[in-house]
């Protein structure tokens, strides 16, 4: 029987350590009675779009996301509608869809989860067209995604120090919410589609969601008083945010969101321009992933 090939995608500005790390991690823990593999760097933004679809032309069995949600979304966009699995490495900052599939953030035990093979068929999201596997903000979130690509720090600390200093400064906006064709208003500090469960760092912004139900999430945290802030955190990371009174759950397969002044939003943490109004649609089963 021939051996599956596997095409491992990192981005090379990750650094020569993590590249070495990487390459090792393979040679020691990948099975390579059954599977080959070849190691390809991206080399601009967007990049891991085309390398992943040229990998699926080629009839790879699989594309290896090495980064967080930004080059799984990548990845993603360059497999879908291809019979060419995803799988992942997390190594970007939050790993938040990894982290909801319960795929370890331990690079050998991340490859000894693809060596298994277990596959499962993830739902896609899509804002206006464009795909998303994790979530997707319009408000706050938007906000703190624009400033934490800016940074040339990562990680939870300078994560934390952005939400807690605009928190303070960022001011609620009314917004038209339509989720399968009923109108809600709100005045909302944010609002989130999720298909998974968290932005990452165990940060749950929608813990009940789920990636395999063909069904988008709504969380929308409404005005709170400010001081009130870090219990909010609490509830996320517990991950019971849903049972606050300052938050609204709601369920969907078709939602719009609209406010007139609305150019920023996030999808999987990348920050970027956008409509007054955005139509978000599901795609159930949409990709093929490797998962424990």
């Amino acid at each position: 029987m021939s051996k599956r090939h596997i095409v491992f995608i990192i981005n090379p500005k990750s650094g020569v350590e993590r590249q070495k790390e990487i390459n090792q991690a393979i040679a020691a823990h990948l099975d390579e009675k059954n599977y080959s593999h070849e190691v390809w760097n991206t080399a601009y933004a967007k990049h891991g779009i085309a390398l992943a679809r040229e990998a699926a032309d080629k009839g790879a069995y699989a594309v290896v996301a090495v980064g967080g949600d930004g080059s799984v979304n990548d990845i993603v966009q360059g497999l879908i509608g291809t019979n060419t699995l995803l799988a992942i490495i997390p190594k970007g900052s939050g790993n938040g869809m990894a982290r909801t599939m319960r795929i370890p953030l331990n690079v050998a035990e991340a490859i000894k989860v693809i060596n298994k093979g277990n596959v499962c068929e993830m739902d896609v999201a899509f804002a206006n067209g464009k795909p998303f596997i994790s979530n997707a903000g319009v408000a706050f979130d938007a906000l703190i995604s624009k400033k934490f690509a800016k940074c040339e720090r990562r990680g939870l600390m300078v994560y934390s120090w952005l939400v807690t200093k605009y928190m303070w400064l960022y001011k609620e906006r009314d917004f038209k919410i339509t989720v399968d064709g009923k109108e809600y208003h709100s005045k909302a500090f944010m609002i989130n589609v999720a298909n998974g469960q968290q932005f990452g760092y165990n940060f749950k912004i929608a813990p009940m969601a789920s990636f395999t139900d063909g069904v988008l999430d709504v969380i929308i945290i409404r005005k709170f008083p400010k001081i009130l802030g870090g219990t909010l955190v609490v509830r996320a990371m517990a991950g019971s945010i849903a049972g606050s009174p300052f938050v609204q759950h709601l369920t969907g397969k078709e939602i719009t969101i609209s406010n007139p002044l609305l150019k920023l939003m996030q999808t999987d943490g990348d920050a970027h321009d956008c409509l007054p109004e955005i139509k978000f649609t599901i795609q159930k089963g949409a990709q093929k992933v490797i998962v424990p």
